[in-house]
C-alpha cells in the first residue's frame, strides 16, 4: 500500500496524456483467443511493441544497471523466473513469486493482490520506481533513466518510430506505454490443448483428455476459478468489459486458527483491511503452468503434484514452525476448496492435461526474445 500511495503522482503522468491515432496492429492470436482490450490513449502499434521489447530486456531500466524486466520474467519459463521469491536489482527479496506474463493482456488487475492497478501502464511504475521492496530501483532517477536511453543510438529511431507525433518522444510515459504494448503482445494460444480444441484430435494423449474431463468436473471444481480460454476467472477482452478483480483464499495458511496468513503477505487484506479478505489472491492463468514452478503467491509449493495435494486436502496443513496451521479449516477459504480423492491414474491424467497447456512456440518465439543478443 505504501508503494501504491507513493506512486500516485507518477501514475497521473501516465494516465492523463491524450490519445493518438490507431495505426493498426496485427494481433498474434492463437486458436480461440479473442482480441484484447487496449486503452484508448495507448493503441497497439508494431513500432511501440518493438520499442517495448528493447526496453523490456534492457538493464538500463534498473538503478544500478544490473537487471531488466526480463530478469524476473524469462521467456523460456513463460515470463516467470523459476525462483521461490523474486530478487530485485539491489539483492532485496520480494515477498511474491514472479507471475507469468503470458496473456497478461486479458487480465483485469495486475500483481497478486493489488485491486488498484487496473492497467499495465500504471503497473509498470511499481517495478521501476517502487521501494518497498526495491525491484528495478529507479526511484528518484527518472531523469537519469531518460538520459541513459538517449545515449543508446538504437533508441533514437525506435522512439521516433513508436511516437512519431511527439517533438521529444523520450519521456517516462512513453517508456511505460511501450513496455505495456510489448507485454500485451505476449499472447500464448498454440499449446497442444489449443490444437486439440481446434480439431486436431491427436494433439494430446488419451491421458490428457481424461485429465481435462476431471479438471472440468464438479469432483475437482478446478474450472470454477480456472475457467475459459485463459484458465482464469477475472479476464476482459473486446465484447467482455472488465469486472472488479476476483480474489480467492485457497487455504494455503491458517496460522492462528482464525485464518491468519504470514505478516506482510496477506493478499487483498493488505489494501482493504477487511478481515475476510485475509489470504485472498488473484487467480493466475494455467497456460504454460508446467514450466512456471514453484507455485502460489509466495512460491511455497514446489511442484504441480504438490499443488494437487494441496487442493485434494482442501487446504494445506503445516505441522511446525511459525506458519503452522490447518489450512483446510481456514474460515475465509473459498467454498470451492472442498477437497477430493484421486487414484494414481487420475492424478497422472490431470498432470498430463496441465502439461498439455504448454505452448512451446510461445516459449521460443524469436519475436518475443532479447533483441540485444
Amino acid at each position: 500500500m505504501r508503494v501504491a500511495l507513493a506512486l500516485t503522482a507518477c501514475l497521473g503522468l501516465v494516465a492523463c496524456d491524450d490519445g493518438e491515432p490507431d495505426r493498426g496492429y496485427a494481433w498474434p492470436l492463437g486458436v480461440g483467443l479473442p482480441v484484447p482490450l487496449v486503452p484508448e490513449n495507448n493503441p497497439m502499434t508494431a513500432e511501440k511493441v518493438e520499442l517495448g521489447r528493447h526496453l523490456f530486456y534492457d538493464p538500463r531500466l534498473s538503478g544500478n544497471e544490473t537487471q531488466s524486466c526480463a530478469s524476473c520474467h524469462r521467456q523460456e519459463l513463460a515470463f516467470t523466473d523459476g525462483e521461490v521469491l523474486s530478487t530485485g536489482s539491489t539483492g532485496e527479496r520480494t515477498l511474491r513469486n514472479s507471475m507469468s506474463l503470458a496473456n497478461v493482456a486479458y487480465s483485469t488487475t495486475y500483481t497478486w493482490a493489488n485491486p488498484l492497478l487496473l492497467d499495465l501502464e500504471k503497473q509498470m511504475m511499481t517495478p521501476l520506481f517502487g521501494f518497498d521492496p526495491v525491484e528495478l530501483g529507479l526511484r528518484g532517477m527518472e531523469d537519469v533513466l531518460i538520459e541513459r536511453l538517449r545515449e543508446e543510438p538504437r533508441y533514437e529511431a525506435l522512439f521516433a518510430e513508436a511516437f512519431p507525433d511527439d517533438d521529444d518522444p523520450f519521456t517516462l510515459p512513453n517508456v511505460t506505454r511501450a513496455l505495456a504494448c510489448f507485454e500485451r503482445s505476449l499472447l500464448s494460444g498454440n499449446s497442444p490443448y489449443d490444437r486439440y480444441l481446434g480439431g486436431d484430435r491427436d494433439a494430446i494423449s488419451e491421458s490428457a483428455k481424461r485429465g481435462a474431463k476431471l479438471f472440468n468436473s464438479e469432483k475437482l471444481e478446478c474450472f470454477h476459478c480456472h475457467a475459459g480460454f485463459n484458465f482464469q476467472d477475472s479476464i476482459a477482452y473486446e465484447g467482455r468489459p472488465p469486472r472488479n478483480g476476483i480474489f480467492h483464499n485457497t487455504g494455503l495458511y491458517n496460522i492462528d486458527g482464525k485464518g491468519g496468513y504470514p505478516a506482510g503477505n496477506t493478499g487483498l487484506h493488505e489494501f482493504t483491511g477487511v478481515p475476510s479478505d485475509m489470504g485472498r489472491f488473484r487467480v493466475p492463468t494455467l497456460r504454460n503452468i508446467a514450466v512456471t514452478a514453484p507455485y502460489m503467491h509466495d512460491g511455497s509449493v514446489a511442484t504441480l503434484s504438490e499443488v494437487l495435494d494441496h487442493y485434494a486436502a482442501g487446504g494445506r496443513t503445516i505441522t511446525g514452525g511459525p506458519n503452522a496451521g490447518v489450512g483446510s479449516a481456514n474460515p475465509f477459504k473459498s467454498s470451492f476448496i472442498r477437497g477430493f480423492e484421486l487414484t494414481d491414474e487420475e492424478r497422472a491424467d490431470v498432470l498430463a492435461f496441465l502439461d498439455s497447456l504448454t505452448d512451446d512456440t510461445f516459449l521460443t518465439d524469436p519475436r518475443l526474445a532479447d533483441p540485444w543478443l
